[in-house]
C-alpha cells in the first residue's frame, strides 16, 4: 500500500488545502493529513479543532485520514512506514521553501520523497493567513473555506 503524508498547520484549512489532499488521494492508496504545530505561526484554532474541521471536509474521501502530532515529520514518517510527502505549491516562493524542506527531509530520512503538487488555479491566491486577515476585517471568505470553517472562524472573531 502506497501511503503519503500531507503535513501542515491548516489553521484554518482552506479549499486549496482540500484540493491538494483530494488530488493526492486519487494518486496514493492512503493520504494522511498531518496537522502540526508551527511555532512560527499564531494559531486561531487548537490542534483538536483543526483536526475536526478537516475530518468533516474529508469524510467523503475514504482514503484520507487525519492525524496530529508534534515533532519532526521524518521521525513520524519512520514510525508509520510512510515514504512520500505531499506539498502544495501556490507560488515560486512556495517552491523555494518546499524545495529546501524536501532536501532537509531527505537528509533526515533517506527514503523520504517529496511530491510537489501545484495548486489549482482558482485556489492560487488562498492562504490560511489571508483568510484570517480578511475575516478579521469582516471580508467575505466563503469562496476560500468550507461553510463549517467559515462558521468556526466567525465564532473565534
Amino acid at each position: 500500500m502506497t501511503k503519503a503524508i500531507y503535513p501542515g498547520s491548516f489553521d484554518p484549512v482552506t479549499y486549496g488545502h482540500l484540493d491538494i489532499a483530494k488530488r493526492a488521494a486519487s494518486i496514493f492508496d492512503e493520504v494522511i493529513i498531518a496537522v502540526m504545530i508551527n511555532p512560527k505561526k499564531t494559531g486561531m484554532f487548537s490542534l483538536e479543532e483543526r483536526v475536526a474541521l478537516i475530518e468533516e471536509n474529508c469524510k467523503d474521501t475514504s482514503n484520507i485520514r487525519v492525524v496530529s502530532f508534534e515533532g519532526l515529520l521524518t521521525n513520524y514518517m519512520k514510525t508509520q512506514g510512510i515514504k512520500a510527502i505531499i506539498k502544495g505549491l501556490r507560488t515560486t516562493t512556495d517552491y523555494e521553501y518546499e524545495f529546501q524542506m524536501a532536501l532537509l527531509n531527505k537528509r533526515l530520512f533517506e527514503q523520504a520523497e517529496t511530491f510537489l503538487l501545484p495548486t489549482s488555479e482558482k485556489y492560487s491566491l488562498v492562504s490560511s493567513s489571508m483568510v484570517k486577515e480578511m475575516a478579521s476585517f469582516g471580508g467575505p471568505i466563503c469562496e476560500y473555506v468550507p461553510r463549517n470553517v467559515e462558521q468556526a472562524i466567525h465564532k473565534k472573531i
